[in-house]
């Protein structure tokens, strides 16, 4: 990695910001529920504002990419996520913020989708160096986002929006002054490609089973800061503490327990062991809601379960078809993002403001998690597809960035 040129370098790090979006927002969301005066739901639209435009803009990345070009997009891309994390950060109500984190999302989905193809092209030292930077970038900015979020949102909860906004406007400049001409071939690709994707059989179960597991997901990491800041009354640094726990756990098993799995036993086998251990996590987590502790020990577990999941099941949609591997994880992300939409407003409304009611939420996410457990087992013999030799070096990395996105 030392010899990776400075292009690469400018996008790496470009990267781990782009990624730490991901959990930035989680310590502060009761300090914003409490500042603006806005309820849990309405705060944890913030989420899904953020999701849901990241899941259509999906449809529409592969399409963008394939006619400007990779160094366009990623400048658009970031452009967006300046532009709209420093108007999040001057935001004076819960709703602007909202709409600004729609912008972000589609800011997100332009660069995420075009980076990892971006740093292999420009790379100078190998392929397989280029692609262990990736990950490397890809684990920093899962893990140190909620920490960063933490860190500045003790200050005060536009801390952490201004910080995004100044460190991509860094990296908007290193690619700008670094990154040379895209002279790349371009092939365009059809802006309903990714919908007709869904047609497949394969695909179309794995979107589905995504979109249940994802609900599982963002329950768990987008409501549980209001148990946790309500019952052990944690500060936004304590908040970030236990999610970079989380971060740290997830990009570990992502980068390196999920491909040991997948030498041992088949990719639907995994998916189906991990999915129930993960439904058995939320049950703890509801359970025993009251306990700060407990609650923080299974965001911590969780992160190690979804790290593997979350590479496992972006492989298998590698291997689900023969389409392109960009139209094949747009179509599937799109699907699996309005999961991850739908789930943190919802676990809001499941517990409401009565105490009793706070493990609710988890209960449900299990139970989209054991939906999805079936959905895997019930179509064995059309995912047996996705059930082949283990992959190359890119093509792990391909599927690992994809499945962090979210």
């Amino acid at each position: 990695m030392a010899r990776q040129s400075k292009q690469v370098w400018a996008v790496a790090f470009a990267c781990v910001v782009a990624f730490m979006g991901i959990g930035l927002v989680d310590p502060i969301l009761p300090a914003i529920a409490s500042e603006l005066k806005a309820t849990p739901t309405e705060t944890e639209l913030l989420f899904t504002s953020y999701l849901f435009i990241t899941g259509v803009a999906m449809l529409i990345t592969s399409w963008v990419s394939s006619r400007i070009g990779a160094k366009r997009t990623l400048l658009i891309g970031l452009a967006l996520i300046v532009a709209f994390a420093l108007a999040a950060a001057l935001s004076p109500t819960v709703w602007s913020i909202i709409g600004f984190r729609a912008g972000w999302g589609l800011g997100n989905a332009l660069f995420i989708s075009t980076a990892l193809a971006t740093i292999v092209g420009a790379a100078s030292g190998g392929t397989s160096a280029a692609i262990i930077l990736y990950e490397a970038a890809l684990g920093l900015g899962i893990a140190i986002g909620p920490l960063l979020g933490g860190l500045l949102g003790s200050i005060s909860w536009r801390g952490p929006f201004f910080g995004t906004s100044i460190l991509m406007a860094i990296a908007f400049v290193a690619i700008v002054a670094l990154l040379g001409t895209d002279t790349a071939a371009r092939t365009p690709i059809r802006l309903s490609a990714p919908l007709r994707a869904l047609r497949h059989p394969a695909l179309g179960r794995l979107a589905i089973i995504a979109l249940f597991y994802n609900i599982g997901f963002f329950t768990l990491l987008a409501f549980t800061p209001f148990p946790l800041q309500r019952f052990a009354h944690q500060t936004a640094l304590g908040l970030g503490l236990t999610f970079f726990g989380w971060g740290v756990a997830l990009a570990v098993t992502s980068v390196w327990v999920a491909p040991l799995l997948t030498r041992r036993m088949s990719r639907t086998t995994v998916l189906a062991i991990i999915l129930p251990l993960l439904a058995a996590d939320l049950v703890v987590a509801g359970a025993f809601v009251t306990t700060a502790a407990v609650l923080i020990a299974c965001v911590v577990a969780g992160g190690l379960l979804l790290g593997v999941m979350n590479t496992v099941l972006t492989e298998s949609v590698m291997e689900a078809t023969e389409l392109p591997r960009t139209v094949a994880s747009s179509a599937y992300s799109a699907v699996r993002f309005i999961g991850g939409a739908v789930a943190p407003p919802l676990a809001a409304v499941l517990a409401g403001s009565d105490l009793a009611r706070a493990g609710l939420p988890y209960f449900v996410g299990a139970a989209s998690l054991l939906v999805a457990m079936i959905v895997v087992i019930t179509g064995r013999r059309t995912l047996a597809v996705v059930n082949t030799g283990p992959e190359d070096a890119l093509e792990e990395a391909e599927a690992i960035g994809a499945g962090e996105a979210a």
